[in-house]
């Protein structure tokens, strides 16, 4: 099975991390980073084929994994010479299988990827997207109105959504929707994809995720992989 894994951002919101090395070379655990511990686990999950979109800091993170041979894996490279967003560097990679899954190179998570992998299988879909439920709270008291009349007060109230993991299950004919050599970010391909009428699924499950694009959910990812590394690194 085939991943592409978006690693090309410069990640502005995890300095000063990331003022000398990329986003996906950050340290997760002092032997791993956490680039490493992804690319570990779709190994685990059965994918051999993995393609690293590159742009920000490519010739150190192209240096460090180079060929995928020391993982088991065959990695290759897919370089952008300027910004083309989140969805944009897809379009530029050749020999796509006829599915393949996408994900951005800086998530802590469990999913299993093969079953995320063979739900998109089993229900034909044209993409499929992972999707986790996400509480927030609101530290202040909400104020609910109907024409400006007062109806109910809720302090600090927690919500809970359904967002977006950051990654998806793709069929190759969607990249036919992808402009070449222009930005477009995975939400507006998303849309895209519904405006052509495409099958499009989400998949739930049992697993944990976080993003660690900002400093507090890195420091959050880097002490929850500390107690918890083997559910991270399945045998």
């Amino acid at each position: 099975m085939q991943a592409i894994i978006l690693a090309g951002g410069k990640g502005s919101r995890l300095k000063p991390f990331t003022k000398i090395i990329p986003k996906p070379l950050v340290p997760i655990s002092d032997d791993l980073s956490i680039l490493e511990v992804v690319l570990r686990q779709l190994k685990h999950y059965g994918f051999s084929d993995i393609i690293l979109a590159v742009s920000h800091m490519s010739k150190l993170i192209m240096a460090f994994f180079q060929n995928g041979e020391k993982l088991g894996l065959s990695i290759t490279y897919s370089l952008e010479d300027k910004i083309l967003g989140t969805a944009g560097p897809i379009a530029l990679i050749n020999n796509l299988e006829e599915n393949f899954l996408v994900m951005n190179g800086d998530l802590l998570t469990t999913i299993n990827y093969k079953s995320f992998y063979d739900y998109h299988i089993k229900n034909n879909s044209d993409l499929t997207i992972s999707l986790y439920q996400k509480e927030v709270i609101i530290d202040l008291g909400v104020v609910e109105t109907e024409n400006y009349e007062f109806k109910n007060y809720i302090e600090k109230p927690t919500y809970v959504f359904d967002v977006s993991m950051g990654i998806y299950v793709m069929n190759k004919n969607i990249v036919d929707l992808i402009p070449k050599n222009e930005k477009m970010d995975l939400p507006e391909l998303v849309l895209k994809t519904q405006k052509f009428k495409k099958k499009i699924k989400c998949y739930k499950g049992d697993y944990y995720w976080l993003d660690i694009g900002r400093v507090d959910d890195y420091e959050e990812a880097v002490e929850i992989f500390k107690k918890k590394r083997s559910q991270f690194l399945p045998e």
